[in-house]
C-alpha cells in the first residue's frame, strides 16, 4: 500500500534517445525555463542531451526536480529544478474549481491537462529555479538544466500528475479528494433539484406488468443496394477494389438478411474467389474486370482459365455447381440408373456413363449430390480430352437439363 507519504515522491527511469515533449503543456514547460536565458546555443545543447538520452533517473517531489545529467565529463552532474509550491488557500480554490467541473476531473484522469486548469497549474515568469553542481558560470538555466526541463516535459505529456505533485500534493490524495468533492457536489444538485424531477414510487416500478408486443419488423427490401462511384484521384484507394468490397459485403448483407444464413461461412479462398469472380460474367468483361480475375487466380493459386470456368459453374449453381465441376464421385443406383434410359426414349442418344457423368459426343451431364443434374459442353477430339464447362443451371431431370437455356 502507498501511503501519503510515499504519493509524495516519484522516481522515473531514464528515457531512451529522442525522448521531446508533444503536448501543449509539456512544450509550455520548456518554454518558461527557456524563458530565463537568452543563451539560445545553450539551450540548444540541453535540448540535444535530453534526445541523446543523457539524463538520467527523475525523482520528483513537491517543489523539486532532481536528476543527474551526463555531460562531457566522466561524472554527471546533479541538476535541480525547484518550483513553488501551493500555499492552502491555491489548493482550496484549485480543488473546489476542479471538482464542480466533472470534465476536468475526467481530463486529469485521462492524462490531460485541461484548458481551464493550465494557468493555474503551469510554471509562470520566475516560478522555476535551476541548480546545476557544473561549473559554467553563466545565468541559469545551464544546458544540463534544460536538458532535465526537456525530460520531465515528457515526463507531463503522459502524466499531469506530476506537475501537481510539483505544486505539493501526490496522485492518490488529489484523487480522493477530488472524487469526495465531485461526490458532494452532485449531491448538492441532487437536493436542490429534487421537488422537481419527476419520478414513481420504487413499489410501482418493479410491480409485473406485461409490456405491449414489439412492432414486426420492416420488410426485407427488394435486393442488395449499390454503392456510389468512388473517385480515382492520386494516392485514392483503387476504385474497382473499393466497389468490389462494398458490392460484396452489401450483397452478403442481404443474404443473411434473407436467409439467415453467411454466403461466406466455412469457404475456403479458393471457393471465395470463385464467388467473387462469378459476380462479374467472362463475356465482355472490362479491363478492370479482367485484372480482378487476374489478381484472384494469383491469390487463390491457380490459372485464370480455371477461376473462369469455376465461376460460371458457381452462377449455375452456386457452392453445389462449383462441387460438381470438381470433385466427381460415385452415386447408389436409382435416378442415375433411369438416366440412360429416359434420354435415349427422349431421343437424345446413348449416353456414357462414367461415376457420375453421362457423356455423349460435345454434350455430358453431371448428376450432383443434391439430386440434380447440370448440364456441359465439350469439344469432341480434343487433346487431351473436351474441356468440358458448365452449359446451363441444373434441373432434377436429366433431359430437362440439357435443354435449359
Amino acid at each position: 500500500m502507498i501511503t501519503a507519504r510515499d504519493d509524495r515522491r516519484r522516481t522515473f527511469d531514464a528515457l531512451p534517445a529522442g525522448a521531446q515533449a508533444a503536448t501543449w503543456w509539456g512544450k509550455a514547460w520548456v518554454a518558461a525555463l527557456e524563458a530565463l536565458s537568452r543563451d539560445q546555443g545553450r539551450l540548444a545543447r540541453g535540448r540535444s542531451y535530453a534526445e541523446e538520452g543523457r539524463v538520467e533517473a527523475v525523482t520528483v517531489t513537491p517543489g523539486r526536480l532532481v536528476a543527474y545529467v551526463r555531460g562531457s565529463r566522466s561524472r554527471p552532474y546533479r541538476t535541480e529544478i525547484a518550483l513553488d509550491v501551493f500555499a492552502a488557500e491555491d489548493w482550496e480554490v484549485f480543488l473546489e474549481r476542479t471538482a464542480a467541473d466533472p470534465g476536468y476531473l475526467a481530463a486529469l484522469l485521462e492524462g490531460e491537462v485541461p484548458q481551464g486548469l493550465a494557468e493555474a497549474l503551469l510554471p509562470g515568469p520566475g516560478e522555476l529555479h535551476p541548480r546545476c553542481s557544473c561549473p559554467d558560470p553563466g545565468r541559469p538555466p545551464c544546458k544540463h538544466a534544460a536538458a532535465l526541463c526537456h525530460r520531465v516535459a515528457h515526463l507531463l505529456d503522459a502524466d499531469p500528475f506530476v506537475l501537481l505533485l510539483l505544486r505539493g500534493r501526490g496522485e492518490r490524495e488529489l484523487t480522493e479528494e477530488l472524487t469526495r468533492r465531485n461526490a458532494a457536489h452532485a449531491a448538492r444538485e441532487q437536493t436542490a433539484g429534487a421537488p422537481g424531477l419527476p419520478g414513481v414510487p420504487a413499489r410501482t416500478a418493479v410491480a409485473p406488468r406485461s409490456l405491449p408486443p414489439l412492432p414486426p419488423p420492416l420488410p426485407d427490401p427488394p435486393g442488395p443496394g449499390h454503392p456510389p462511384s468512388y473517385p480515382d484521384g492520386p494516392g485514392a484507394p483503387d476504385p474497382l477494389a473499393l466497389d468490389q468490397l462494398a458490392t460484396d459485403a452489401a450483397a452478403r448483407a442481404y443474404a443473411i438478411l434473407a436467409t439467415g444464413r453467411d454466403p461466406m461461412a466455412g469457404l475456403t479462398l479458393w471457393q471465395d474467389a470463385v464467388r467473387l469472380a462469378a459476380a462479374h460474367p467472362t463475356q465482355g468483361l472490362t479491363g478492370a474486370a479482367r485484372a480482378l480475375y487476374r489478381d484472384l487466380a494469383r491469390a487463390a493459386g491457380r490459372p485464370v482459365h480455371d477461376l473462369a470456368r469455376a465461376a460460371t459453374a458457381w452462377r449455375h449453381g452456386g457452392l453445389a455447381g462449383l462441387e460438381v465441376l470438381e470433385e466427381p464421385w460415385d452415386p447408389p443406383a436409382g435416378p442415375f440408373d433411369r438416366a440412360r434410359p429416359a434420354l435415349l426414349a427422349a431421343g437424345e442418344g446413348q449416353f456414357r456413363p462414367e461415376r457420375n457423368t453421362l457423356t455423349l459426343g460435345g454434350r455430358q451431364l453431371r448428376l450432383g449430390r443434391d439430386g440434380l443434374w447440370y448440364p456441359y459442353t465439350g469439344t469432341p477430339g480434343a487433346s487431351p480430352g473436351p474441356d468440358w464447362w458448365p452449359a446451363g443451371p441444373s434441373a432434377p431431370d436429366p433431359v430437362a437439363a440439357l435443354h435449359r437455356p
